[in-house]
């Protein structure tokens, strides 16, 4: 199903101090979809949100919403009463939960007992109802921000802003916020943009992604488009896809291609599925989840691709860990904490790294000396 354009954004340009620091020449926001801004810090995406939540007036280029052009003054105050935006400090008023709740319900003349009612509402959904008489300055670092995101959905938005809400709590407040907030947009079919540098927070709530790297869009699509196929070694390294390997074409035949990595030893090919001349240059890259560990190359035999190698190094990353190896190129790996048990992983541990053709996605392609 299609969904309608809620927002649309053109020939945006945001310049300060002489210097241009954002320029997106088409954006689109469709109702009922979470977009993700993705992107380091200094990439333009609390630029772009400003932009969009018409809270920073753009230099030159012209947003719509629902169709009809913000020209005016006027225009854009309507606009932003169809929105809110949570940010990463909540930035709650001196006064208890239900009333921080319950303050943009206020300033919109809702009367008090639909107040009360959608403020009860709200703070149940997020776990605030034994919370509503307590002060601000008495909450937790988690507790305050789910205030913050009671207060924004009280007001039933036409888009929701959130500019980089999780990045000061800790990581299990963290992980528990971020479930309740997809649970919630799911539920409700909010339509949402979303700031982060996480790649996991993105995965677990957008629709689509966009990434950015100094004030512009490099590459937008559908999730797991952006994640599995990125189109450039920035997007690739941004979005998790760690392994990056760079080589020469060996072989072509049925829609398989032959890699020989230039790092590694010379008799190790990587196959993938795709189409390139002998002899061509190009770069191709294998997200970690889909590469797979085991002690025999017995248990590869569906994977085109099993490499003997070394563990280097282990690191946590969240409920799973990740596996550096050195397999003459290097490569990550994700991994349980059960397999990494199981299998006996650390640094100097003797593995066979396998990954199928179909996991390893061509990047970029290039002549026979090109320099990707």
């Amino acid at each position: 199903m299609t969904r309608q354009t809620l927002l649309q954004a053109r020939h945006l340009r945001v310049r300060r101090g002489g210097a241009q620091v954002l320029e997106v020449p088409a954006l689109d926001l469709r109702a009922g979809e979470v977009l993700a801004l993705m992107g380091p810090n200094g990439a333009g995406k609390t630029t772009l949100m400003l932009t969009l939540a018409g809270l920073l007036p753009p230099t030159a280029g012209e947003l719509s919403f629902r169709g009809t052009q913000l020209h005016s003054h006027a225009d854009r105050q309507a606009f932003r009463r169809r929105i809110t935006m949570v940010f990463q400090d909540p930035l709650l008023f001196d006064a208890t939960v239900a009333q921080n709740i319950a303050s943009g319900l206020k300033l919109r003349g809702v009367p008090a007992a639909e107040r009360q009612a959608r403020v009860a509402d709200w703070a149940r959904r997020l776990g605030l109802g034994d919370l509503l008489n307590r002060s601000a300055r008495q909450l937790s670092g988690g507790e305050a921000q789910r205030t913050a995101l009671a207060r924004a959905f009280v007001l039933n938005p036409d888009i929701l802003f959130l500019d980089e809400p999780f990045s000061s709590l800790d990581a299990a407040t963290r992980e528990g916020l971020i479930g309740d907030l997809g649970d919630l947009l799911a539920q409700t079919g909010t339509t949402a943009v979303l700031s982060t540098h996480d790649q996991g927070e993105a995965a677990r709530l957008a629709h689509r992604l966009a990434v950015m790297q100094q004030g512009r869009i490099v590459q937008m699509g559908g999730l797991r488009e952006v994640m599995n196929h990125p189109e450039d070694p920035f997007v690739a390294a941004f979005v998790g896809m760690e392994t990056l390997l760079k080589g020469q074409v060996v072989r072509c035949h049925e829609g398989l291609l032959s890699l020989r990595p230039r790092k590694g030893p010379g008799d190790r090919e990587v196959v993938a599925v795709g189409e390139a001349q002998p002899g061509q240059t190009i770069l191709v890259g294998v997200r970690p989840e889909h590469v797979f560990l085991s002690l025999h190359t017995d248990n590869t035999s569906s994977a085109r691709n099993a490499f003997p190698g070394t563990v280097t190094k282990v690191i946590p990353q969240g409920p799973f860990f990740k596996v550096e190896l050195d397999c003459g190129f290097f490569l990550v790996a994700y991994v349980t904490a059960q397999s990494l048990s199981e299998l006996g992983l650390a640094p100097g541990r003797r593995v066979v790294a396998a990954f199928k053709a179909t996991a390893v996605h061509v990047i970029r392609k290039g002549g026979p000396d090109a320099e990707l």
